[in-house]
């Protein structure tokens, strides 16, 4: 009680004990679900070996698919110059927006969804976030060498 008397009313009443003891603590409700679902992505990021291992992992899946994009003679185009990569969401293009089109309904067929590029810039874009699998950049990257073989 005495740090209830003590408090410093300059805080912002989220941070002062006196305004939470005041109100029974209901003077501000935290987030519940979104606590707990943190909780639960803290504990998968720590079963799959911490934050360096999904760092080390997400680079891998980055690489896979700027190889492509890299190795294509030009075929792909990097919005992003090289210091500047994503290893989330890898924006890439051909040098004509139909045959984007055309790739992204061959990729639609093949299970690939969402590959559609932001309307501001076109193209294609990869999100690779944290849960997905390399498999699947694999298969973009594959995708993507025999698009690029058949089509330039």
């Amino acid at each position: 009680k005495d740090l209830l008397e003590r408090t410093n009313h300059g805080l912002p009443k989220i941070f002062s004990y006196a305004q939470n003891a005041e109100k029974e603590s209901r003077l501000n409700t935290p987030p519940v679900f979104t606590i707990y679902m943190m909780g639960l992505v803290f504990k998968w990021i720590k079963e799959q070996g911490g934050v360096a291992e999904l760092e080390a992992r997400n680079k891998e899946k980055a690489a896979i698919i700027y190889d492509a994009i890299d190795g294509s003679d030009g075929f792909w185009l990097a919005h992003a110059d090289h210091d500047s990569r994503s290893m989330m969401n890898i924006p890439f293009r051909t040098s004509d927006p139909e045959m984007d089109k055309r790739f992204i309904a061959e990729a639609q067929e093949r299970g690939m969804s969402t590959l559609k590029g932001h309307r501001s810039v076109g193209g294609m874009r990869a999100s690779i976030y944290n849960a997905f699998p390399r498999s699947g950049c694999e298969a973009l990257a594959e995708l993507m060498k025999d698009f690029a073989a058949r089509n330039g």
